[in-house]
Formats: structure tokens, sequence, C-alpha cells
């Protein structure tokens, strides 16, 4: 599904098949790393069952939000971005819709969105924080892989800092669409998972 979507999405821009294909095969490979845990190709999907309304700047920031992601490193959206400037040049992408997905795949970094479209894209990124407890069980098992390299006290008390800071927030989902769809349920998730890790679980 994803790398149709993808094609399809590229065609708008070039007729160079082997060039999409080669490009495909980059997000692919990106995205299926062993290091890879949750921010997979299945994340990527979760965009396109989330989002109400689509746009060729919201679908390629999809593809290129993570294509570059290592657990060690601050710098991930900022390389991310770049990456995704150099590609979407090679596909004749005009410049200025190159700049909004640029600007769009930044902003993923400090969620702090410069449009309506922007927020609810960020809003969607963080959509699985108000899953069934199930599938934020799986989600938060995931991180802890991703972050293997980490000792349990290291890691248990970064992520205790991530999880106070969107329980400060006055709102965790900016747009009313997934505030009311995900909020209340994202709330139990998080004060959940921090009790766990408090208890040094």
């Amino acid at each position: 599904m994803l790398k149709t979507k993808f094609q399809t999405l590229c065609q708008n821009f070039t007729n160079d098949h082997n060039l999409v294909d080669t490009l495909w095969q980059e997000i692919e490979q990106r995205h299926t790393e062993p290091t890879r845990h949750y921010h997979t190709l299945q994340h990527l999907e979760q965009f396109y069952t989330e989002l109400p309304t689509l746009d060729a700047v919201t679908e390629f920031a999809i593809f290129y939000h993570d294509i570059v992601y290592d657990a060690t490193r601050n710098d991930n959206e900022e390389k991310s971005a770049l990456l995704c400037e150099e590609r979407l040049l090679r596909l004749e992408v005009e410049p200025k819709l190159v700049a909004e997905v640029v600007q769009l795949i930044g902003e993923t970094k400090t969620h702090e969105a410069n449009s309506p479209r922007n927020v609810l894209f960020l809003d969607a990124d963080l959509a699985v924080l108000g899953a069934t407890e199930k599938v934020y069980a799986t989600y938060a098992y995931n991180v802890r892989r991703e972050y293997a390299i980490y000792g349990d006290d290291i890691y248990r008390e970064g992520r205790q800092k991530v999880l106070r800071h969107f329980l400060g927030k006055e709102r965790i989902y900016l747009s009313d669409y997934f505030y009311e769809k995900y909020e209340r349920t994202a709330r139990k998730n998080l004060e959940s998972e921090l009790l766990s890790l408090s208890k040094g679980e």
C-alpha cells in the first residue's frame, strides 16, 4: 500500500520511474533498519489512517519525517529535512512545495506548527499516545527497544521527563479533531506509564 501511494504521489512531478523506485527502496530500507521498532513503515501507514485530509506536502512529510532516525542523536529531524529536500528536488518538485515539506518536518522536533494543516500532521504523529491500552503498551515497549543502548536507570529518567512534558501541556493535541478523539485516553496512558516507571517496572 505505501509503495503504491509513494509512486502515485511522485508521478505528479516526474516520469522517471527508476528514480521513484530507487527513492522508495531507500525509504523502505531506512524504516526497516534493525534498530527500529516503532519508527517503522507501520508508523507511516498510521498517518494515512489518522489524517482526515491529505495533500502533497503532508504525504511527502509522511514518507520523509523519520527517514533519518538514530536514538543516540538529537538532530534526526534536521537531517531528515535535509535528505528530504535533496530527494524532492531530484523529483523536480517545485521549490515552494519542497520548502513547505522541509518546514513541516522541522516542526516535528518542537511540535509547534505554523498552519492548521501542520497541526493535524503533528497531532497524527502523536496519535499512538491515545491508542488502546494494548496498542500503547506495545508502543512503549518498542520505544524502549529503540533505546536499548541505554541502561534502565538512564532510560527511565529520560522517558519520565518526556512523559511529564506531555502531561504538563494544557493540551497534548492542538487540533480539536484529535483533541476530542484522543486527549483523555492519551493522558490516561501517559500517567499509567509514568506510574509504572516510577515503580521501577
